[in-house]
């Protein structure tokens, strides 16, 4: 049995990018660049205006000007502003040649073709220049940027169709346990149990990058784990598996992965919810097994498959750890690290009442882990504390 941090330096050490494949711009939210982005025009394209208004030559100001056409976003005036005239333009319109700045239509007062300004306007020209935002050539976005929505604004910017990207890791899930039964069906079977951890564990694959291909119920017979088992490894990069780790006549998490190319990685962890986490290679595949008590799973599967998806796809921040102030007493630990289900409030974090690792309700009020450290004593409201994000 190792220690978590032993077990977290295994994960970070494989998390690794697992190549590049372009995506359309339109599949490209989320992702993780895999080249530079550079823009292929200049923005704007063109001096543009920023108001509605006339433009104008300044040194006809003020004075009483011939509108001789408009110049319209996507239409633009293809004639030049010369001494005494003028051009109606909208925003976002080409400031057409000749003219030097923008008046606002709040000034002009506007008779058939003609636009008397009685003043000199002395609060700008009202223009964006040719390239003020984005210059051809401008690297926008550089490698290994998530394409967040704001990244995405960019990299739509640049006029580019597609982006080369890290590729996304494709993950299975097998959930074993003979009492498992698909959510829906459980009530009309007295010994049955919803299976709920796959849901999560999706939903934690996805959150940090990664692709779901399969999910799979199985009941504890070897033979059948073991198909199962083949077939995942043959189509996913990592295969989850939640249940059957512990040491019981139908415990198979760990047999039906066995065979030559097995390579254990660790096989248990010492920390509290989570001790039976494994991690191991199986024909040149990462599996790692969770424990099938529902809080357990998930607390181990933030702790180590979260940064291990993450780092396949490229990511980062799976893994930051901040200081909290306690805003609830803190229970003394036993002799594994512990980590503690919390709730985030103002004034802190509160330690959830119910730290049992099967608890499925207590997860709804959960959003940190607080980490103790063996044999931790108890801790009172306003004493710092690591936490983790859940």
């Amino acid at each position: 049995m190792i220690t978590f941090d032993e077990a977290y330096r295994h994960v970070s050490q494989l998390a690794v990018p697992l190549g590049s494949e372009h995506v359309a711009l339109a599949e490209a939210a989320g992702r993780v660049l895999a080249a530079a982005v550079t823009a292929r025009l200049d923005a704007p394209r063109f001096d543009q205006s920023v108001m509605d208004g006339y433009a104008v030559r300044s040194a006809d100001l003020p004075g009483r000007l011939t509108v001789i056409g408009e110049s319209l976003p996507g239409a633009a005036f293809a004639g030049t502003v010369l001494p005494g005239t003028c051009v109606r333009i909208l925003t976002g319109a080409p400031v057409p040649a000749g003219a030097d700045r923008v008046v606002i239509q709040e000034i002009v007062e506007r008779d058939g073709h003609l636009a008397t300004i009685a003043t000199r306007p002395e609060d700008g020209a009202y223009i964006r220049p040719v390239g003020s935002d984005i210059r051809a050539g401008e690297v926008l976005l550089n490698s290994g940027q998530h394409l967040s929505a704001r990244a995405m604004v960019a990299a739509a910017a640049a006029d580019v169709a597609s982006l080369e990207v890290v590729r996304r890791p494709r993950i299975a899930i097998l959930a074993t346990g003979d009492e498992l039964t698909e959510p829906g069906k459980a009530h009309s079977n007295a010994h049955a149990v919803p299976e709920s951890v796959s849901f999560g564990i999706a939903a934690l694959v996805d959150d940090w990058g990664g692709e779901i291909v399969g999910v799979r119920r199985l009941r504890d017979e070897l033979d059948t784990l073991k198909a199962a088992a083949r077939e995942a490894l043959g189509h996913a990069d990592l295969v989850v598996v939640t249940g059957g780790a512990s040491v019981g006549d139908r415990d198979f998490a760990q047999a039906m992965f066995a065979g030559p190319g097995l390579e254990t990685i660790f096989s248990k962890v010492a920390m509290k919810p989570g001790k039976p986490v494994w991690l191991a290679r199986s024909g040149g595949r990462l599996v790692i097994g969770l424990p099938g008590n529902p809080t357990s799973a998930m607390v181990t599967g933030r702790l180590l498959l979260a940064p291990l998806v993450a780092g396949m796809a490229g990511r980062s921040g799976a893994a930051e750890w901040m200081n909290v102030p306690l805003a609830g007493p803190l229970p003394a630990t036993g002799d594994r690290e512990t980590f503690v289900r919390a709730c985030q409030t103002e004034g802190g974090a509160v330690p959830v009442t119910n730290q049992d690792s099967g608890s499925q309700s207590a997860l709804i009020a959960s959003d940190l882990l607080i980490r103790c450290a063996p044999n931790s004593p108890s801790a009172s409201p306003g004493t710092e504390v690591p936490a983790l994000r859940f």
